[in-house]
């Protein structure tokens, strides 16, 4: 796979996972879950305390190999080692990119995406210390929208995105946001 077929690909609403048996592949989803970058994006109260402590740094692309390795360290993952190559690939073509949290010099969380124009299109997240994925998570959207993005796509809704405000849009609604964000040109770093 070469690296502009790959982002052409992601520009279209496709995404890599490594199947049951180990392949790697490219899949698309009916609904897509979006993280909200305006004000219907929710903080939980719980998490408020946490912020305010200021236990975590956050930090762009510091580890992120540590990062893709966090995510994949499962029971059951979809990330396999064909994948990471092909994220650390992207990380240095300047497509992929980790958004971390750290407590001191300790990785403590991340998220691994792709930063496409205006669409960053969330993998995965991890952590290894208490709340340090959600802390990556606020401090993440707070980036996004400070660099003007107009799409986080965390593709597949599940119940800890729910608590961030994430709901679920159709196919046809979808592609023609993630059309507008890659019209609109924006810098992840």
């Amino acid at each position: 796979m070469d690296i502009p077929s790959i982002v052409q690909a992601y520009a279209h609403g496709y995404f890599l996972m490594t199947d049951d048996e180990g392949k790697l592949g490219w899949y698309s989803s009916r609904n897509h879950a979006l993280i909200p970058l305006d004000n219907r994006f929710h903080r939980p109260k719980s998490l408020q305390r946490v912020l305010n402590q200021n236990r975590f740094s956050v930090a762009i692309n510091r580890d992120f190999l540590g990062v893709c390795r966090g995510c994949a360290d499962r029971e059951t993952t979809w990330i396999s080692e064909e994948l990471i190559n092909v994220y650390l690939q992207l990380n240095k073509a300047g497509w992929a990119h980790s958004f971390e949290t750290w407590q001191e010099d300790k990785l403590a969380g991340g998220i691994i995406g792709m930063a496409i124009r205006g669409a960053f299109i969330g993998e995965s997240m991890f952590y290894s210390i208490p709340d340090a994925s959600k802390v990556a998570m606020v401090r993440l959207v707070e980036h996004l929208r400070k660099q003007k993005f107009i799409l986080f796509d965390a593709q597949i809704q599940n119940p800890h995105l729910a608590r961030f405000g994430a709901y679920s849009i159709n196919d046809r609604e979808y592609k023609s946001l993630l059309n507008k964000a890659l019209s609109h040109p924006c810098s992840f770093l």
